[in-house]
């Protein structure tokens, strides 16, 4: 197999490998390399299996389990009564799962009250418009008074569903988890702060309700702790996914008092930088400290009739009131008059726990990285395994498989959306196993390809050397741009560059070195898979190019290990050379094989049924003062079955700006004999110029929301005011530069004064209303068994609309 080469400390020059080339030489020469491979293999797959077992959900407990534990089996008894049905904001089916939800609380012997309030929105949400939006919202608000508190705890979720789905998942899980964790906790000793349980109504609308809770109630006053509980999904594991800023000493109560600890700061990064809001964005703006959690795999039935208590893991909401339960008896016992430490902490999961370093450490590592990699580097080129010039290219030809593999990732998923156009309108695909496996043993296969064709000629050590080297610069640019999240690559730099420092400095024929880089790929498996894992379902496979460029860097921290499955190469030449050659390609040819497998198995399995239908999207909108009446559509490709509603492209902005901006798909549709919303003058003031309308807005059917939208050709609107609360004037492109959305109106209507700058003689108002449900309109055909409804908040809109010259 050749001498030893590793070079004396002395700085004599390194040993030459007799017969064996530079660009030849590997990290580690085994003698035995078919069993150094299984074995490194067997323990990567080992430490593999361990951190994805430990993502796993913790098994139900049943209705009988202890009072001071949280149950699973008594928490899915109020799920079903949550979810037995759509129950939009303001409508009685949202009553009826008011009146249980104090019915509950009220039981457990706690100060319950129901908030009624107008609120305006929180974050960045805006309903079906763009413009001021505000609701009417009914928080159901209870408080288990602490024995000696020092700030309270708010248990956060929201009952309120989407008008397409029950909302079993999405918020029932939450829902019931605060119910069961209410119940555990007042079986024991009281705790020393307050616990205060909050279920906000119109999260889905606007967050209208906890915007209400956390800017006016009392109890919010003073700030506090928020837990807020979501689901996004029916399975997969609860992860803390949101925090507030400098979130150290909340992530590690987290961390030692969740019993099952799922959450990274890369997450939190990401969610930070995104348009996405939860309950948890009105309790940040008033400058609450917290955590978010939810459970976000199965996507697929999010938002849809789908979305039933039936299609629950149980194992989810168990792991969601283990936490919760968990969370509010620390922070319930903790001193929480200063939980901001000055820094965010960088955690991720490992077996057994959260592994959590302050953030200010994040920097220097990843400097520390680039150095040690740098030595590797320096060491490999003095061993005599690779030139300064091999080295280079090395670093050069790694960006290829670092850029193939998500943009390979991209296409497959365009393939299979071009041969399944119905997924465009999904989260995910009903069944993305086989689509998330297809996308790894492509991005395996471009790994093992580009290496099998690299490895030759420029060498084993040089390109596991640029592959380090890559992670270590990518460390660096995540520690200034996305602080959170460079721990992906800074710690399995550092640990690749010390495994191959170890390798080159022990005998190289040993068992050592083998050992050393296995230890070092073990690191990246366990941060990096989990990753892998964990990102298919938090950005759906529409963005699987993500997943595969993780899964590439993970193969390039175990490239000396992926090395020890080729023959070495030494020196061989003719038949030798080509036998060599033929086998280092076989294990990137069945992982191509694999993928385009995996990929036809999941067109195979996944198709669209009746308990899978292909998700549409279908509107009706009717002008009341011209009878004209359209279907509309956000589908860009309609389905066949929208496509018989469908015909063209039309900007709806004009005819009914409360839809928003924007071209959709429109097909004319009979007119129904359907009234438009009233809009009446209370007052009628001028002065100074200005123009000063009282006017209310009344629904003649019942209404999921009103909107009122002023032509601002004949008036500048200068203040508006909905049911007693100012909202901001932002005038909005287009004829109706103003407008307001008014989510869960009350039967009597919504008073609206709009204080104005006239143009012209009259003001021009444009007032619709939307109700939910299409089967009673004319024209309308029923949606056959395997078509769906897409989880959108405007799916199944019905809108009627009409200008009012004032």
């Amino acid at each position: 197999m050749g001498a030893p080469t590793t070079p004396a400390a002395t700085g004599t020059p390194p040993r030459p490998i007799p017969g064996v080339p530079p660009a030849h030489r590997a990290l580690t020469r085994p003698r035995r390399r078919l069993v150094a491979a299984a074995a490194a293999l067997v323990a990567l797959a080992a430490v593999g299996a361990g951190s994805l077992l430990d993502l796993r959900t913790p098994a139900p407990k049943p209705a009988d389990a202890p009072a001071g534990e949280f149950s699973a089996g008594r928490a899915y008894q109020d799920v079903e009564v949550i979810a037995a049905r759509s129950h939009v904001a303001g409508s009685p089916a949202n009553e009826q799962v008011r009146a249980h939800l104090e019915q509950q609380l009220r039981g457990l012997g706690l100060e319950t009250e129901v908030q009624d309030a107008v609120a305006p929105e929180a974050g960045q949400l805006s309903g079906a418009a763009g413009g001021a939006t505000v609701a009417r919202v009914r928080n159901v608000v209870a408080r288990l008074p602490g024995t000696d508190s020092t700030g309270r705890v708010f248990l956060v979720s929201h009952y309120d569903s989407v008008q397409t789905g029950p909302g079993g998942n999405d918020d029932a899980a939450g829902t019931s988890t605060i119910l069961e964790v209410a119940r555990a906790l007042t079986t024991g000793p009281r705790p020393r702060n307050d616990i205060v349980f909050v279920l906000t109504d119109a999260e889905e609308a606007c967050l209208c309700g906890a915007a209400a809770f956390a800017a006016s109630h009392p109890l919010a006053a003073d700030g506090g702790v928020v837990l807020n509980l979501e689901a996004r999904g029916s399975t997969g594991p609860v992860i803390m996914f949101e925090t507030s800023r400098n979130n150290a000493k909340l992530v590690d109560i987290f961390g030692r008092a969740a019993p099952h600890p799922v959450g990274t700061s890369f997450a939190v990064e990401i969610y930070r930088a995104l348009p996405n809001d939860t309950d948890f964005t009105a309790f940040l703006d008033q400058k609450f400290v917290g955590l978010n959690s939810a459970y976000i795999d199965g996507g697929a039935i999010y938002h849809t009739p789908l979305d039933t208590p039936a299609a629950m893991d149980r194992g989810s909401l168990q792991q969601h009131g283990d936490n919760a339960l968990g969370l509010a008896r620390e922070f319930g016992g903790t001193d929480l008059t200063d939980l901001r430490s000055g820094h965010d902490a960088t955690y991720f999961p490992v077996p057994g726990g959260l592994v959590r370093y302050p953030g200010w450490l994040t920097l220097p590592l990843a400097l520390l990285a680039v150095a040690l990699v740098a030595a590797l580097a320096w060491l490999t080129r003095r061993s005599g395994r690779a030139s300064t010039g091999r080295l280079a290219a090395g670093f050069a030809l790694t960006l290829v498989p670092i850029v193939a593999a998500p943009v390979a990732a991209q296409l497959l998923w365009l393939a299979i959306t071009t041969i399944r156009p119905g997924y465009a309108e999904l989260l995910d695909p009903y069944r993305p196993i086989w689509y998330r496996l297809a996308v790894l043993a492509l991005a395996t296969a471009i790994v093992f390809t580009w290496y099998a064709l690299t490895r030759r000629r420029i060498g084993p050590a040089a390109l596991a050397v640029g592959g380090l080297a890559w992670l270590a610069v990518l460390g660096v640019l995540l520690a200034v741009a996305v602080p959170g999240g460079a721990y992906l690559t800074t710690l399995p730099a550092l640990a690749g560059a010390l495994g191959g420092l170890v390798a080159l400095r022990t005998r190289q024929t040993g068992p050592w070195p083998v050992v050393a880089v296995t230890a070092a790929a073990a690191v990246g498996v366990v941060i990096l898979l989990p990753t892998v894992v964990l990102l298919f379902p938090a950005l759906g496979m529409a963005m699987g190019g993500v997943a595969a460029l993780v899964a590439v860097l993970l193969g390039l921290v175990a490239l000396p290990v992926v090395d020890l499955l080729h023959p070495q190469a030494g020196g061989q030449r003719g038949l030798l050379a080509l036998r060599a050659r033929r086998l280092a390609v076989l294990p990137a040819g069945a992982a191509a094989v694999a993928a385009v497998v995996l990929a036809g198995v999941g067109l195979a399995v996944d198709r669209f049924d009746a308990a899978h239908p292909a998700p549409t999207h279908l509107m009706y909108a009717m002008d009341a003062g011209t009878g004209q009446a359209r279907w509309l559509s956000h589908e860009s490709d309609p389905q066949p079955w929208t496509d018989g509603y469908v015909d063209g492209v039309t900007d709806v902005g004009d005819d009914f700006p409360g839809l928003g901006d924007g071209e959709l798909r429109s097909g004319p549709a009979q007119s129904a004999n359907l009234p438009a919303p009233k809009l009446e003058v209370v007052a009628d003031a001028t002065a100074g110029g200005e123009r000063t309308l009282r006017l209310r807005l009344t629904p003649q059917r019942t209404a999921r929301l009103a909107t009122l939208h002023v032509d601002t050709s004949t008036a500048t609107v200068l203040r508006a005011d909905v049911a007693g609360r100012s909202v901001p004037v932002e005038p909005r492109a287009g004829k109706w530069g103003f407008g307001l959305v008014f989510h869960a109106p009350p039967a009597e209507g919504v008073e609206v004064t709009l204080t104005l700058r006239p143009i012209a003689g009259q003001v021009a108002l444009r007032a619709m209303d939307a109700s939910d449900g299409l089967d009673a309109l004319p024209g309308f055909r029923p949606r056959p068994p395997a078509v769906g409804v897409v989880g959108s908040h405007s799916s199944e809109m019905l809108a009627v609309a009409r200008t009012y010259p004032i």
